[in-house]
């Protein structure tokens, strides 16, 4: 008798990378929230009264909860126990709820409000969390900057559990297939947010000549609810998942907290949520401070308001450009035909160059920082095929810690020489940046995919979970620590802004940057000695960290092993 096999959904090619489209698309609005009021710290500093340590302060509370208050452990707790579709449409809801609180807090409704008055009185001292050095908030933080933080707070809970739910679900549809391309792939394209709020938040702040932090803010709130939209189609997909085969979701079994234990008992996962912490650290703190790092560093002449190169208009054509970069490089990895291959990566060259010079002539440091992604979107697709098809994923890791290393340092020392020169400050950034972007990219490519050869796939979801917490703790505090750096070694310009003998608007772009990038660069070395503990112990146990993750078949496998006892 014949029997019917049924065919499993993640089978299909297109399904599952329509189902990755959805949940990278849903990231890349995530991420351009939260990095939406970065490129335009020098206006809150104006329009606002924020100085360097109210915005480092606001901007860390974003993982506050997550820390804690353990919202990130019981995030996954409960990916394990409700799944991969409630999950993700609960931090969208959340995103969403605390997106709008931070847009309230930074309109001009709020100003001179009831609830301005109430913040400004209140939130001064936190028991406990004041007498160890954690509270979120502190005396003299502006009113508007405590909302502003309660409100991502919300939203950092919503995205760090947006984070591990779209991890546990391309486990789900890519287990056995290629994972680190598709883990990669959705890293490299929710990226392409970071570019676009570093395009687009200045330009909305600017809409018109009438300067408006919460436009940015309102235009990242609308993103969101686009995302809370892609994980209910996702939510609808996964379902039909579900019911095409058996599909590996792994909550069939109870999860309890004795589980945790085999987590925290091995040592490669430790060493792998240390190296996160320390890579992460010194990168997305990096993104909220980049863009007026750059702002401080250059030598860059705003051109005319009535210059072209002022326009609105010059915006959408960058960043259509910078489209063009992205996916022709994207596109030409998965081009067979090695004419359309080359074609498409020329094309992107070309589009980049491009892009540069259209950045230059803006004179915009928002629009310089916005190429960082652009080579990881390029190169990621490789790394992540290279990590299925041949492994090498605690070499890349060691890697990445080198680039890290060395272009914090090119920011600290070489950038700051390069002031008045203003060609070559702006060539070198751009260099940096990229290698930046593409330092990484090989973090997605090879870190993720390798967390399932580590613990068992029912309590993966805790370990994204404990991995994502380890590496909030350091989220929260060098937002925070680089602030409060900044001001304490740029005493003067504190000095001079309160006695009145600087502007706030020239304060905004005369910080030195050295101390906060030299730590930086402090942790990329720390990362560097944990990747190469992290191949000597995968070298000791075996932990198949530098195996790829697409097997050969096992009839390949024993013919190749009787080749070499026979040899």
């Amino acid at each position: 008798m014949h029997v019917k096999t049924k065919t499993a959904l993640n089978d299909k090619a297109w399904a599952r990378w329509t189902a990755l489209g959805l949940l990278a698309f849903a990231m890349f609005c995530s991420y351009i929230f939260m990095d939406i009021l970065s490129p335009i710290k020098d206006l809150l500093q104006s329009t606002r009264g924020w100085d360097s340590t109210a915005f480092g302060t606001m901007q860390g509370s974003e993982t506050f909860l997550n820390v804690f208050i353990f919202f990130l452990i019981f995030a996954g707790i409960i990916l394990d126990k409700m799944g991969v579709r409630f999950t993700a449409l609960l931090s969208g809801g959340v995103m969403l709820v605390g997106a709008v609180i931070n847009w309230y807090a930074l309109t001009d409704a709020f100003l001179g409000s009831s609830l301005d008055i109430w913040f400004t009185e209140h939130l001064n001292y936190i028991p406990v969390f004041d007498e160890l050095g954690i509270s979120p908030f502190y005396k003299g933080m502006p009113a508007s900057a405590k909302l502003s933080a309660v409100g991502f707070m919300i939203f950092g809970c919503g995205v760090e559990m947006a984070g591990i739910t779209v991890s546990r679900g391309i486990v789900k549809w890519f287990k056995g297939r290629e994972m680190a391309l598709a883990m990669g792939s959705e890293m490299a394209l929710a990226r392409l947010g970071v570019a676009t709020c570093m395009i687009f938040s200045p330009m909305f702040a600017n809409l018109g000549g009438d300067i408006s932090v919460s436009r940015s803010v309102a235009f990242g709130v609308v993103l969101l609810m686009i995302a809370l939209i892609m994980f209910i189609v996702y939510f609808f997909m996964d379902k039909k998942l579900d019911e095409s085969g058996d599909v590996e979701e792994e909550k069939d079994e109870p999860f309890q907290l004795r589980d945790l234990g085999k987590i925290l008992s091995s040592g490669g996962f430790w060493l792998v949520a240390l190296l996160c912490v320390l890579y992460y650290s010194a990168i997305f703190p990096f993104q909220k401070y980049a863009v007026n790092m750059l702002q401080c560093n250059l030598t860059l002449t705003e051109p005319g308001a009535d210059s072209f190169w002022a326009s609105d208009t010059i915006t959408v054509i960058q960043y259509v450009i910078m489209l063009i970069v992205a996916g022709a490089s994207f596109a030409g990895n998965f081009s067979k035909n090695k004419g359309a291959k080359y074609g498409m990566f020329s094309l992107a060259v070309i589009a980049l160059c491009a892009y540069c010079f259209f950045g230059y002539m803006r004179q915009s440091a928002a629009a310089i920082f916005a190429v960082f992604p652009l080579l990881a979107v390029g190169i990621t697709p490789i790394l992540g095929k290279y990590v299925d098809y041949k492994g090498k994923a605690a070499s890349m890791l060691i890697i990445g810690a080198l680039l890290l290393i060395a272009c914090h340092l090119t920011f600290a020392f070489i950038l700051p020489m390069l002031k008045g020169s203003d060609i070559g400050g702006v060539c070198v950034a751009y260099l940096t940046i990229l290698v930046l972007g593409a330092s990484f990219s090989l973090v997605p490519a090879s870190l993720w995919p390798s967390v399932p050869k580590l613990v068992d796939s029912k309590i993966i979801g805790s370990a994204y979970a404990l991995i994502f917490w380890i590496q909030n703790i350091g989220l929260w505090l060098f937002p925070l620590l680089i602030g409060k750096v900044l001001d304490s070694t740029n005493p003067q310009i504190v000095q001079d802004v309160a006695s009145g003998a600087m502007t706030p608007e020239q304060a905004a772009i005369s910080y030195n940057y050295t101390a906060p990038l030299v730590m930086l660069a402090s942790l990329g070395l720390a990362a560097l000695l944990i990747g190469f503990m992290l191949k000597a112990i995968d070298r000791k146990k075996g932990l198949g960290l530098e195996e790829p993750n697409i097997k050969e078949p096992q009839a390949e496998i024993l013919t190749s092993e009787a080749a070499a006892v026979e040899e």
